[in-house]
């Protein structure tokens, strides 16, 4: 089995296993070009998600970026993605940065610092926990640059509903979402200081990785997954994971010291 610490070669991404904590982290690392994603990223991505799936040293992942001025930019205009010429070829970028996608169901707490604009909703739309600092800011640029809004906020609005999602995608740059609103959205459920955010994410990733980890999986899939279904469909779906994971998680929680301690949020 391939673990991911012995996988140094990005050239976008930095990806780190803290093995006593059993918390991967994974950085995005252009700040030169605000975080934004090309081609290069997004197979980065999903290499790294793969890496992460498969080790079993991992529980939890944080997903953070370099530098202060923006947590991502989303795709780098500036640099041809290059879809195939046939048009029933193109791809969705998303799907490569997509943890989901990948069937990669270990917990993901998302960091945000600065800017987080456009395809970079992607990041959070696919998080399981999502916090920000004090100097965070959401947007959809897409409409102000004359291009349709769809894919970002499909995912969007499972996380805050149709009515906000509808006012940030249609008010474009005009709509900058701050901290203390994203909070009250649903958007982050926690706010940090600028210098407080990294410790605070691995802190979060700690506590849930410290967890029996088919306990935590099963419950990331569990819900996402019902996201796509009817309700009574979910359930019914949900009640076969209980039954083939509890006994896995129950053995795991009983050979295995626990290390999270309870904090009030």
């Amino acid at each position: 089995m391939t673990s991911a610490t012995e996988s140094t070669d990005f050239e976008t991404i930095v990806l780190d296993v803290d093995e006593d904590t059993r918390v991967a982290t994974i950085t995005l690392n252009r700040p030169h070009r605000l975080n934004a994603f090309d081609r290069t990223m997004c197979h980065e991505m999903q290499r790294a998600w793969h890496l992460l799936k498969f080790d079993d040293k991992v529980h939890a992942v944080v997903l953070r970026a370099a530098g202060d001025r923006a947590f991502s930019a989303g795709l780098d205009v500036k640099q041809s993605y290059g879809q195939p010429d046939n048009i029933w070829n193109h791809e969705d970028p998303g799907e490569l940065l997509s943890p989901k996608w990948q069937k990669m169901w270990k917990p993901v707490v998302c960091a945000v610092q600065g800017m987080c604009t456009a395809g970079a909703l992607y990041f959070v739309n696919e998080a399981d926990v999502v916090i920000c600092s004090t100097q965070a800011t959401f947007f959809d640029s897409h409409v102000t640059a004359g291009l349709v809004s769809a894919l970002e906020p499909i995912g969007l609005m499972r996380r805050i509903g149709l009515g906000e999602t509808l006012r940030i995608a249609l008010m474009g740059n005009d709509e900058r979402v701050g901290p203390e609103t994203a909070l009250r959205i649903g958007l982050v459920s926690e706010i940090t200081e600028p210098d407080a955010l990294w410790a605070r994410a691995h802190e979060i990733a700690t506590a849930i990785a410290a967890n029996p980890p088919t306990a935590t999986q099963g419950t990331v899939k569990a819900i996402w997954e019902s996201l796509d279904k009817p309700y009574r469909a979910a359930m019914d779906q949900g009640l076969i994971y209980t039954r083939l994971g509890n006994p896995i998680a129950k053995s795991e929680l009983t050979s295995a010291p626990q290390l999270s301690t309870p904090r009030n949020r």
